[in-house]
């Protein structure tokens, strides 16, 4: 076989796996985009109290998120060990724990706000903050029950079910933010508000809906034997937050430039902050197809990895690599050559209110197709690297990349240098590209030289 029809059988295992996932990962994301562009009718001020709420919110759902995402690995390894006790452990652990952790996550969101003051936030936009706060907070349990529900039927090779029920979420969240935001259907008009509530809703339907499914379903009933969910298992829930607990922290690292990112914009007023929420919006949609690539490349790359087959974890990698960085190159021209078009969905140009926020934002989105390319290219590499259970080394390559180089850059340029907006996301371009080039660099090493434990050693092949 070649090299290039090679190429090309893996392109095409990768795209078919990674195609679920994608589409999963963008509806999650697509209901925070629906929700900025619909909030942005209301005006400026508004939307930038989305942007600061949603930066808090966003950043304790990425914690979460990622320890609870522990029971994904468990519910594997137990399944093609056919143990069906430990899937079902996992399973009913996993929702004590999304319970558990929910709550911890809701009562510390919801209690941020006198360090945002001392931190010199707008007093105005706090306030329209913590009350959109307030309300989508009661959807953090649900949403990490849907977490681990999802992860329980990705395991069992059935991702189309959780993909189906993001897919309704998102028309939901379309629903819910016209008629509570703009009071029609009988609702009073909530402004704001009305958008926690209604991502509130989608949260607790996404969650009952799957919960339903798996309890219904004689398949994933028989796994989950739910009949036995009476009590939490400390010793079992201990073993999930060990594994999940560095995924969740890996996964903040990231999450934490962008957050403070947004924090440093809201010092320069709302209507950077307001601009700063319509481009970051648009990059994190876009984001979520280079993610579910780096997803299945890990998976691809693993497979190859147990099979002692170093050209295949080698070329599994590269071509999750190359996939994610053509997308990105065309969302990256998208975003350089029609960003008016983009802005204006959120924003209405003929208001001459809205004026200053669209100039900064359009502004933006030329630094956001800059740096398209390399978010494409780390979080890929990261994937093949978790593939070959590296995940500690990136760790402290993405820890390094974002919080040292690209935060400490963005403040520099941002404030001392004077560029402002300018500035602070030139520090997430430097961030992403000194954490590409890194992270991209420890998969060739490692592969290089045989895997972490020799399992790609030339005499094991």
């Amino acid at each position: 076989m070649t090299a290039l029809s090679r190429y090309r059988r893996e392109a095409a295992a990768t795209i078919v796996l990674a195609l679920p996932v994608i589409v999963t990962q963008v509806s999650g994301v697509a209901n925070g985009f629906v929700d900025s562009v619909m909030v942005g009718r209301l005006g400026p001020n508004q939307l930038a109290g989305v942007a600061l709420g949603n930066t808090l919110w966003f950043m304790h759902m990425v914690l979460g998120m990622g320890i609870v995402t522990s029971v994904s690995p468990m519910v594997s390894q137990a399944f093609g060990r056919g143990d069906v006790d430990e899937i079902g452990r996992s399973v009913r652990q996993g929702l004590w724990l999304a319970l558990g952790l929910g709550l911890a996550m809701m009562l510390s969101v919801r209690n941020v706000w006198p360090l945002m003051i001392r931190m010199g936030q707008d007093l105005h936009t706090v306030d329209l903050a913590r009350s959109y706060v307030r309300a989508v907070s009661w959807g953090m349990p649900a949403f990490l029950g849907f977490i681990a529900l999802r992860g329980f039927v990705e395991a069992l090779a059935r991702p189309l079910i959780a993909t189906a029920i993001a897919l309704a979420g998102v028309l939901l969240n379309v629903v819910a933010n016209y008629t509570l935001m703009y009071g029609h259907f009988g609702f009073p008009r909530m402004g704001l508000v009305g958008t926690g509530w209604a991502s509130t809703m989608v949260y607790w339907f996404l969650f009952l809906s799957l919960l339903l499914v798996t309890v219904f379903n004689r398949e994933f009933a028989s796994y989950a034997g739910y009949r036995n969910f009476h009590r939490p298992d400390p010793a079992f829930l201990v073993r999930l937050v060990r594994l999940g607990l560095p995924i969740g922290v890996s996964q903040g690292v990231e999450v934490a430039l962008f957050m403070a990112t947004a924090l440093m914009m809201g010092l320069l007023g709302p209507t950077a902050l307001a601009a700063h929420q319509i481009a970051i919006q648009c990059a994190a949609l876009t984001f979520m197809v280079p993610l579910g690539i780096g997803i299945a490349s890990s998976v691809r790359v693993g497979i190859a990895t147990g099979q002692h087959d170093k050209s295949g974890a080698r070329t599994a990698g590269f071509v999750g690599v190359l996939l994610a960085s053509a997308f990105m190159t065309c969302t990256a021209t998208g975003f350089f050559l029609f960003p008016d078009r983009i802005v204006s969905l959120f924003l209405d140009f003929r208001s001459a209110e809205n004026a200053p926020v669209i100039a900064i934002a359009t502004m933006l989105m030329g630094y956001a197709a800059v740096f398209q390319l390399f978010d494409g290219i780390q979080v890929s590499a990261i994937g093949a690297l978790r593939g070959l259970k590296d995940t500690f080394v990136p760790m402290i390559l993405t820890t390094i990349s974002y919080l040292l180089i690209g935060l400490s850059a963005g403040y520099y340029l941002g404030f001392p240098a004077g560029l402002g907006p300018r500035g602070l996301w030139s520090g997430l371009v430097v961030g992403l590209v000194v954490a590409s080039v890194l992270l991209l660099w420890r998969f060739v090493a490692v592969t290089r030289m045989g895997g972490l434990h020799g399992e790609l050693l030339p005499e094991q092949t």
